[in-house]
Parts: C-alpha cells; sequence; structure tokens
C-alpha cells in the first residue's frame, strides 16, 4: 500500500508525532510511507531519519484569518495528491483533516481517509458533522473511552476500530538509574528514606502535577519527609514556582526541562504518576514508564485507567481529588517493598499488551480491510 500520514502541528506534536513516528517506522519496510507535516515539526524532522520514507514540507494553516495561506497549502497538497495517488490517507487532527478534504477533490478514486481520536475532545458542532459525512471512511480510537466518545459522535456512521496506542518496549526497557542523578533528585538528605516519584507526560495543567504536589504538601511532615518528585517538560512559570514554595516543599520537587531522551529520568523513578484531568486519552508517558518497569498511578480520566491493574502495577485515583491522592501516597509508602514486584507486573503488562508490532500489525490491518472495502464497491 501506498500511505500518507498528516499532522498540523508545527513544534512538537506531542502524542500525535510519537504516534505517527512508530506508525512510519513500523510499515516502512513493507509499504510505501509518505509524511506530510510542516518544516518546523519534530515529526517533519525525527520522520526524515527512517530509512524509506518520504517526507513532505507541508503547512497546514489554521483561521479565518489565513485564508490566502490555506488557499496556498491546499493547492500545495492537491497537486501532492494527484500525483501520489495514495492508497489510504491518514489524517491526525481537524486542521490537517479539512486540507485533506479540500485538497483531495476531483480526485478519481478518491483514497480513503482514516482518523485517528488522540484526545478526550467532544466531536460535537457542524465541522464534526460536515467532516464524518464528506472526509471520514475509517476512525480509529486508541483505547475503548475514544471508541465510546466515536459512537456517540457523528462519526458512528464511519467504520470505527480501536487499535490501543504502541510503545517501543525494547527500547523502553528496564535499566540501571545513574546514581548521580538518583541521588541528585533524592537531595536534600533526610533522615528518611526517600522514595523518588515522577512523571514524563509532561507539565501542562492539565497533566495533573500541581494536584500531586497539593496533596503531598498536605501529608503530615514526617510522611511528606520520604518523597521527592521530578517532572520531565518545559518548567514552570512564576505562578507555578510561587505556588510550589508557598506549599513548603520547592527542596523536594525537581524539573528537568523537556528531554530529548526520557529514559534515565524514568530510569531512576521508583514509581511514576500521570494525573490528567483534561484532554488525556490513553498515555504515552504511562506506558513508557510502566515498560521500564515501574508502577503508575493514574486518575481516573478518561483511557488512563485501561493501562492499570489496580494494585498490581499501578493505583487508580479519582481526577483532581487530592485527598484521594494523598491516600494514594501513604498507600505508596506502606508499601514501598511491593514496588519491585509491581514493577516487574508492570513491564510484563506492557510486553504482554502495549508493544510496537501489536500496534502496527493492528493498524495495517484496518488500513488494508479498509482498502478491500474500497476496491470491491469501486
Amino acid at each position: 500500500m501506498k500511505l500518507l500520514f498528516t499532522n498540523f502541528h508545527d513544534g512538537d506534536g506531542g502524542g500525535h508525532s510519537t504516534y505517527i513516528l512508530g506508525l512510519a517506522r513500523g510499515l516502512a519496510a513493507r509499504h510505501e510511507v509518505h509524511v506530510a507535516a510542516p518544516p518546523t515539526s519534530r515529526l517533519n524532522r525525527e520522520a526524515r531519519a527512517i530509512p524509506g520514507v518520504r517526507v513532505r514540507d507541508q503547512p497546514f494553516p489554521n483561521g479565518l484569518g489565513r485564508l490566502p495561506a490555506r488557499r496556498r497549502a491546499r493547492r500545495q497538497l492537491a497537486e501532492y495528491l494527484h500525483r501520489e495517488r495514495f492508497d489510504v490517507i491518514h489524517v491526525n487532527g481537524s486542521a490537517d483533516h479539512r486540507l485533506v478534504m479540500a485538497a483531495r477533490r476531483g480526485l478519481a478514486p478518491r483514497p480513503p481517509i482514516v482518523l485517528t481520536k488522540h484526545n478526550s475532545k467532544p466531536m460535537t458542532g457542524l465541522g464534526h458533522v460536515w467532516r464524518s459525512r464528506f472526509g471520514t471512511d475509517q476512525v480509529i480510537a486508541v483505547c475503548e473511552f475514544v471508541r465510546r466518545q466515536v459512537l456517540a459522535s457523528p462519526y458512528a456512521r464511519c467504520r470505527v476500530a480501536t487499535v490501543f496506542n504502541g510503545v517501543d518496549v525494547e527500547r523502553f526497557a528496564p535499566g540501571d538509574a545513574d546514581p548521580a542523578q538518583r541521588a541528585a533528585w533524592l537531595a536534600p538528605e533526610s533522615a528518611a528514606a526517600p522514595l523518588l516519584i515522577g512523571s514524563n507526560a509532561g507539565t501542562a495543567r492539565y497533566k495533573g502535577w500541581m494536584d500531586l504536589l497539593e496533596a503531598l504538601a498536605s501529608l503530615a511532615p514526617e510522611e511528606r519527609a520520604h518523597f521527592r518528585v521530578v517532572l520531565a517538560g518545559g518548567l514552570p512559570g512564576a505562578e507555578d514556582l510561587a505556588r510550589i514554595d508557598a506549599l513548603g516543599i520547592a527542596e523536594q520537587v525537581h524539573f528537568t526541562g523537556r528531554l530529548a531522551d526520557v529514559r534515565p529520568m524514568v530510569a531512576a523513578l521508583d514509581a511514576g504518576f500521570v494525573l490528567s484531568w483534561d484532554v488525556e486519552t490513553i498515555s504515552f508517558a504511562c506506558r513508557e514508564m510502566m515498560a521500564m518497569g515501574k508502577p503508575v498511578l493514574v486518575s481516573d480520566y478518561a483511557g488512563l485507567p485501561e493501562n492499570i491493574r489496580q494494585g498490581e502495577d499501578g493505583w487508580i485515583v479519582p481526577a483532581r481529588d487530592r485527598t484521594a491522592i494523598a491516600g494514594a501516597l501513604r498507600r505508596l509508602l506502606a508499601e514501598r517493598d511491593t514496588l519491585l514486584a509491581m514493577g516487574v507486573a508492570a513491564r510484563r503488562h506492557a510486553e504482554a499488551d502495549f508493544g510496537m508490532p501489536r500496534f502496527v500489525d493492528a493498524t495495517e490491518a484496518v488500513y488494508t480491510a479498509l482498502v478491500a472495502d474500497f476496491s470491491s464497491n469501486a
């Protein structure tokens, strides 16, 4: 098959970029894979390093104030689609979806469009009605929560499949932490033997990390002294830093900034957390930490609980419930001797269910069935 992946993000692109890069790596050996993304994006840059993947600089301007740029981008993409004649176009957001729909006009036969829903935002409004009816042939839901959302939306008229996100469990494998780095994160020294908990899910507000810090601050001083927290992602602003200082836990919290490779940070942890309360679906970060042998505390938001076997390889708490989060921290402290065994269970779970071959093969099967259906109806 000849496949085109599109994504509109100019910068990092978060889970969208991770998702497409994983599929591109897995499929390039057996299909012709193209990626169309803005030249300033991580996706564009990293896809160029994948053998066999062809990358096109393609902007996806959005908004009424950018109509001239949108027209230019549509002409550029239309010429590309007419020349290349793809078997499947896989879109990953509203902006690239709209542009692909516009650029596909006049193609005969028209390639089917696959949409992956990556977030928990509701699929309502006339735009979704229009795209579901005239520009979507298949929807991929990244977890069962998202599947239920799709089936309650205008996209229920489309073919719908659940394909859980995969992570590279060989790359994200248990490893030894850098003793010096772990020691630095466990500072300041304390009579208590600290536990290092952390997250590689980023520092956007909706990731819930401030809820964890508020819960930590609510613990009794002798309990609080047992914890250190490390967070990978953009550095916090002055308001957040002031709040952490006011909570009296500034010395116990460490921010790494954005990391090109999160594995050394994750290796140093005793346990991870992803406590999102918005946007999130299944979380690559959660699955990466579990693959590296870390039990993970998650909120009950969206698809996050679908990662966890409660009490076996992690814990689930109500989203934004700081009392429940504090209780989970107490439980983690009381059960600290079980953390290694829980980490082994997390790794075993990841190997069984989170691997890239399973993810890539399931996505490929969706394409194959879709193309066969289109061919039979041609």
